[in-house]
């Protein structure tokens, strides 16, 4: 039998990754595959950096955890193709949560206003939410 969880249970595992992850994240978006795990070492060229800020994810609700506020930056690292994000404590090196990156209404996820990215260019992250399964 599979064990099923409440929602009180899953949103509070869910708040649980913010406190783990701690203040002040640095996001950054990469090319290429993802990397097998979080553990594992980076991999593609990242084309976008961002330090998030200090309360960057909503409280958790129905199971579900999403961005709070604006995810944007002004101006793009590198040039290249969005295709997965690396989520790291504020020392940008312990990574603790990677995922997909595509453009909006994707799917992926992580979904951006255009996962073209040229140096220097504007972009958005308009999508973003992690949910707690076993319900």
């Amino acid at each position: 039998m599979a064990i099923k969880l409440s929602e009180a249970v899953r949103n509070a595992m869910l708040d649980a990754i913010e406190t783990a992850i701690g203040a002040s994240a640095i996001l950054k978006i990469r090319t290429g595959a993802a990397p097998a795990n979080a553990a594992a070492a980076d991999s593609g060229t990242v084309v976008a950096t961002l330090n998030l800020p200090s309360d960057y994810l909503a409280a958790a609700s129905g199971g579900s955890k999403a961005k709070s506020g604006t995810w944007d930056d002004s101006s793009a690292d590198a040039d290249g193709t969005a295709a997965h994000y690396r989520l790291y404590a504020n020392d940008g090196t312990t990574c603790h949560l990677q995922g997909t990156v595509g453009g909006t209404g994707s799917g992926a996820d992580m979904e951006v206003d255009n996962t073209s990215f040229v140096t220097g260019q504007s972009f958005t992250i308009t999508s973003f939410s992690i949910g707690a399964g076993n319900a």
